[in-house]
Formats: structure tokens, C-alpha cells, sequence
């Protein structure tokens, strides 16, 4: 597992949650993964590919996305498999969002698709040959669940470029 591919959805993860919710965050639980995810609620599923591939799943239960779209709004939010939905994909897009930027600025280029929401009890399987890191994150809403599988495609250009080629 290439830990500069992983270490941007991380931090992105964190400053996202701890910004939008304005409370301290807390990564309390960290592992390899190489069998399919099982979500633990509603998750969204983003793919990557490019000079890096792989997918990102953010995973809230629907008590979670509820207290997340509350405090977005900053009053309560009547309950409704939308409302799940819709925050699920707002914190998703807001991560992969920031991750990217931290992604582009090391030189990756790579195109990221629009999340996909999965709510039915199969697991989500990862890239072929890609061990996933699953953690959760600790907020004042509950557990925030991401799994993130992301390998390199092809070395990247310059380091294409740097390679002598023998005679």
C-alpha cells in the first residue's frame, strides 16, 4: 500500500469532518482490508483512474448523516432516506474534493468520477490486487467510515522521463 496515495484522503477526511462539524476529529480505528467492504450504513463509492486508480467509499450510518446534515444546516433535519443520501454525497464530494487538490499538487493526473450511493447489503469490491485501508473516524455525530483502495497505474511521467534507457 503506497502511503502517499493514501495519506491526502486522510487528512482531507479529517479536515472536512472537524471543519464542517466544528469539533475536534479522532482516527480510532485503523486496518488492511483485502476482502470486500461491507458498508455499515449508507456509502458512497468514488472511483478514480489515471496515473493512480483505484475507489474511495465514505460510509455513515443513517443516524450519522442525519446529525451531519443537522449540524450543516445548523438546525435539525427531518429524517428521510434523501436527506441520508444527499449528505453522504456532500461529504463525499467535499473530500475527494480536497484529496484531489492535495493529488494534482504531487503531480497525479487522473479523473474522478461522481459518487455512488450503495445501500444494499452487498459488499463492495475493491480493485483486483489492492489491499484497501479502512478506518474509522471519531466525530460528535458518531463514526465516519472510509475505505480507501488506490494503486499507481503507470509511473508517472517524469519518473518515465528520469529512467536511462540501456543499449
Amino acid at each position: 500500500m503506497r502511503m502517499e496515495l493514501i495519506q491526502p484522503f486522510i487528512n482531507a477526511a479529517d479536515a472536512v469532518f472537524a471543519e464542517s462539524l466544528q469539533a475536534p476529529t479522532k482516527i480510532v480505528d485503523l486496518e488492511m482490508d483485502e476482502e470486500a467492504y461491507r458498508r455499515k450504513g449508507v456509502a458512497a463509492l468514488i472511483a478514480i483512474k489515471g496515473d493512480i486508480e483505484g475507489r474511495v467509499i465514505l460510509d455513515l450510518s443513517p443516524e450519522v448523516a442525519i446529525k451531519v446534515a443537522s449540524q450543516l444546516a445548523g438546525t435539525e433535519v427531518e429524517a428521510s432516506e434523501q436527506v441520508v443520501r444527499e449528505t453522504v454525497c456532500e461529504m463525499a464530494n467535499m473530500v475527494i474534493g480536497n484529496s484531489v487538490t492535495l493529488l494534482n499538487d504531487q503531480g497525479y493526473r487522473f479523473k474522478v468520477f461522481p459518487p455512488e450511493i450503495h445501500m444494499n447489503d452487498q459488499g463492495l469490491a475493491g480493485s483486483r490486487d489492492t489491499e484497501a485501508m479502512v478506518l474509522a473516524i471519531e466525530t460528535t455525530c458518531g463514526n465516519i467510515f472510509l475505505n480507501i483502495a488506490m494503486h499507481h497505474l503507470t509511473r508517472r511521467r517524469h519518473e518515465r522521463d528520469a529512467v536511462p534507457i540501456s543499449s
